[in-house]
């Protein structure tokens, strides 16, 4: 209850709360005097119970005569203070002692039948009953479940929920009632007790209690389902119903073909909110493609619904699907383009948002011009979705960047907070780092940005940006007028960004540094300190270089390096530095041993991060809400999962000489999750050898396994291989196992498929003790095969003009293959994990016939390799493409087209 909401015309200091005491002293006067005034109690009760619900409370003794001077009140025959006493109650038996002393009091109303009282006395008497007394209601509440009135049914039901935790024992023994009551034809009274509701909301509470009751067995809760999916007549209660039936669907998928014909079934319900609910369950779960196309079907039939809430919830899972699988729900465009202009903003917001994830490069730019005409007509959360589906697209879609880049500019001219304006400058951001090309025009238009910024966070970030851009740009002199304008007019915090943008710019030539120290020279004598020490840090920095015999190259190369270091692995390797002992620090830490990234690799993770983080963040909210599927929640990036390898790999001695890794895979199931024995394989590839590894796990009960390995025998003579066993390996637990050989001179790029079997000695044990109760017996357990291929000796490196760096490419490799992919995303989602290219262009796909990809990417040795792959898809026929590979070397652009199709 809120303690604002009162009428304009009351007092303005009436939303403070009444004085704890005062309220205290009148109810006391109040309930005790003779005769007892109803009003007046039910105005000091009212008192009573803001304070309460506001969080306030009463020391045990005062509770205690507080809640005893109110059972007073039971007397008295008003019919609404009766009603404000029980809800008084309910909150004062939390703080009060000798509650049991109004029990039978509170059973009278419940067993009186009036309908006026008997709801309120039901909730009441389930906070006031203990395990020890609950015993005594028993009856009453079982009589009372089963009631012809559903307000009384429903109060009985809930007050069941309260009871679990008292005694769920007893609350068990009511299973036959609640059973009779989700299937009880109930009505409210319709004459003068104000009762007025949907005469089934009985079913929804006993639906909730049967759950409660039930779901920690799985087998109960699916009969559950089937027992009452076609008995059902309330909406929330089969909605709650298709909530149960996706939990068991999303723990166990093998289910999906027995029930999907309730979700089907409800999908064309009568009730629109009932075909939403089992809409979500459906594209939240592994089904068929006809039946995903079913639930889509359904949801372009809503699109046109007269009911804005249907057409708004229609349109918003349309949009979380189409952050996966924009490519499925192509065929609702027409629908929502004509919902572009819908009367309520926010559906023409989320049908605008999906066309754009949805649609191809040619649709984006009228779009854009359509979503321009309503954007100021919508608040700002909706202005940062249509942000975020711009930032998107400018990444999926660089050679539209002019009209993007327009768009979001005209937007940052606009009025808007701090989180709106946020939004616009990381997509400009994006469009700068990613897409070179809208560099200056974008970089000018921050510039009159900040002429203007109240936000002192941008303008720094901004002005960080200006001087590390600026000097790469054709005309950076008129970036350090804009700069230098910020050190003039700007507070302290800005005028120290200022400063250090403004040195950058020192390095571009001898007229430019000239220019720079001058204006260095005028900001010593700046009122702040910090400016003043940047300045001063500056100019000394320069003028050291000036001294210096380094050439031009080694200086950029000092301020600007054109490679970083692999940011997750240094971290790594400086706590395992720190945590050592002392004695460790006598040796210096080696940086060498910190592999380097180039420019365009870091920029190649950079968008390989913005995209999966995008995708989880909105993932979580997609298509089932909060049941969004584990596996998205729990999603490791790369750079995590290779930082935990490297921990694991450098505490095997044997590996201690291999150097640093180049390159490592993703994980490669070898065995199905239901086996007695789960086998996954990472392929690590070093400079001179190639560990494979093996992460075993004993599903068994009472079966030690010991020396374990997985004996791995390679098509081709690859010498011999270094195996670390797992030397024991209990119930329920999990070990690794190494496979290592050196990697042949040439050639450098190549293919080889092992196939694997796991080996190793199983003894019965104690299942407490786990100790051995036999000498065991030598066995072993055939695993699927595995596969090096060219992807694991590639690394994603970002370009920027992709046709201009393809041409460049001499050595060329051509081929045409079929690939068994139910989809063209299917098969370009394979591609881009067995070539672990960059995807340049086309990862994403919108046309179910034919598709373009683009892949870019460099060799552990630093040699460019390109390819331009073209789909094509006709009826059940499998998918069709042409690679076209091209490299510096013939040998890597051959390797490349085998491992297309591996």
């Amino acid at each position: 209850m809120s303690t604002h909401s009162y009428k304009k015309h009351e007092d303005r200091e009436s939303g403070a709360l009444p004085d704890k005491m005062n309220v205290f002293q009148d109810c006391q006067r109040a309930f005790n005097a003779t005769p007892v005034d109803a009003k007046r109690c039910r105005v000091l009760l009212s008192r009573l119970l803001r304070l309460l619900y506001s969080g306030e409370t009463f020391p045990r003794q005062e509770a205690t005569t507080l809640f005893f001077s109110i059972s007073k009140l039971f007397q008295h025959k008003d019919s609404s203070l009766r009603q404000i006493v029980y809800l008084a109650i309910k909150e004062l038996c939390k703080m009060s002692d000798d509650i049991l002393m109004v029990t039978s009091s509170i059973m009278k109303d419940v067993q009186s039948g009036d309908i006026t009282y008997k709801p309120n006395a039901i909730r009441t008497l389930a906070r006031v009953l203990d395990g020890t007394t609950v015993n005594a209601a028993e009856r009453l509440i079982k009589n009372a479940i089963v009631d012809k009135n559903s307000a009384v049914a429903s109060a009985a039901l809930v007050s069941s929920y309260h009871l679990l935790t008292v005694s769920k024992d007893i609350v068990k023994r009511w299973t036959n009632e609640t059973q009779e009551a989700v299937l009880a034809n109930k009505s409210y009274p319709t004459t003068g007790e104000g009762y007025v509701a949907d005469s089934l909301t009985s079913q929804y509470h006993a639906l909730g209690l049967l759950y409660e009751l039930r779901n920690h067995d799985k087998m109960a809760l699916k009969k559950l389902i089937q027992q009452f999916s076609k008995n059902l007549q309330n909406p929330l209660a089969i909605c709650q119903l298709i909530r149960y039936l996706n939990e068991i669907l999303q723990n166990d998928t093998s289910l999906i073909p027995t029930l999907f014909p309730l979700l089907h079934d409800w999908m064309y319900a009568r009730h629109h909110s009932i075909n939403l609910e089992a809409i979500k369950v459906v594209v939240s779960l592994p089904v068929t493609n006809a039946q995903f196309a079913d639930a889509i079907q359904r949801l372009q039939f809503l699109l046109t619904s007269p009911k804005t809430v249907s057409r708004f919830a229609a349109v918003r899972i349309l949009n979380r699907i189409s952050l996966k699988s924009p490519e499925k729900i192509a065929s609702c465009n027409a629908e929502l383009e004509s919902l572009i202009n819908d009367q309520n903003r926010s559906i023409a917001t989320y049908a605008i948002t999906t066309l754009l994830k949805t649609g191809s490069s040619d649709s984006i730019e009228r779009l854009i011009k359509v979503m321009s005409k309503f954007i100021n007509e919508i608040s700002d959360e909706f202005k940062i979705i249509i942000i975020d589906a711009v930032k998107t697209l400018s990444l999926k879609f660089p050679q539209n960047y002019q009209a993007m880049l327009n768009f979001l500019v005209d937007m940052l001219n606009d009025e808007g907070g701090f989180e709106f304006k946020n939004a616009i400058i990381e997509a400009m951001f994006d469009l700068i780092h990613f897409v070179p090309e809208s560099r200056d025009l974008a970089l000018e238009s921050l510039c009159e940005f900040i002429e203007d910024c109240e936000f002192t966070e941008l303008s720094v970030r901004i002005l960080n940006l200006l001087g590390n851009q600026g000097p790469k740009t054709t005309n950076p002199t008129l970036y350090i007028r804009h700069i230098y304008n910020r050190v003039v007019l700007e507070n302290s915090i800005v005028r120290s960004a200022a400063v250090i943008a403004l040195s950058k710019f020192a390095l571009i030539d001898a007229n430019i540094n000239k220019s720079v120290k001058i204006l260095l020279k005028r900001i010593v004598n700046d009122v702040d300190d910090e400016v003043r020490d940047r300045a001063i840090i500056s100019l000394k920095f320069l003028e050291s270089i000036d001294n210096s015999t380094a050439t031009k190259e080694e200086i950029v190369e000092l301020t600007k390096p054109s490679h970083t270091y692999d940011l997750a692995l240094l971290e790594n390797r400086l706590q395992n530095y720190l945590s050592g002992d002392v004695s460790s620090f006598v040796t210096p830490f080696d940086i060498s041993s910190i592999p380097k990234v180039s420019e365009d690799e870091f920029r190649a993770i950079e968008l390989q991060r913005k995209s999966t983080k995008f995708d989880n963040d909105h993932r979580k909210e997609a298509v089932s809400d909060d049941r969004a599927p584990a596996a998205d929640e729990g999603v490791q990036t790369a750079e995590l999962a290779k930082q935990l390898y490297i921990q694991e790999l450098s505490q095997v001695s044997a590996f201690s000489s291999y150097g640093a890794i180049l390159h490592t895979s993703a994980v490669v199931p070898l065995t199905d999750k239901e086996t007695e024995f789960i086998v996954e394989a990472v392929k690590h590839v070093f400079a001179e050898h190639i560990v494979l590894q093996f992460n075993v796990e004993n599903t068994l009960d009472s079966a030690i396994l010991e020396n374990v390995i997985v004996e791995a025998d390679p098509e081709a003579d690859l010498g011999e291989a270094e195996i670390i066993p797992i030397d024991s390996l209990p119930p329920h637990s999990k070990g690794t196992t190494y496979f290592a050989f050196a990697r042949p001179e040439e050639p450098k790029v190549f293919s080889v498929d092992f196939s694997n079997a796991l080996s190793f000695t199983t003894k019965e044990c104690d299942a407490t003790t786990l100790e051995p109760l036999d000498d065991g017996f030598e066995d072993k357990y055939d695993i699927e095969p595995l596969s090096i291929n060219a992807g694991d000796f590639i690394v994603a490196s970002f370009i920027g003009n992709f046709d201009m760096a393809f041409d460049e490419l001499t050595a060329e490799a051509v081929g045409t293959f079929q690939m068994e992919s139910e989809s063209i995303q299917e098969a370009v989602d394979q591609i881009v994990q067995n070539t672990s290219m960059h995807p340049v262009e086309g990862k994403d796909v919108f046309n179910e016939s034919s598709h373009t990809l683009k892949l870019f990417g460099k060799s552990l040795d630093g040699e460019r390799v390109g390819a331009l792959i073209k789909f094509a898809k006709s009826g059940r026929n499998p998918v069709a493409l042409k690679a076209v590979v091209k490299a510096d070397d013939e040998e890597l652009a051959e390797a490349v087209l085998e491992g297309v199709a591996a």
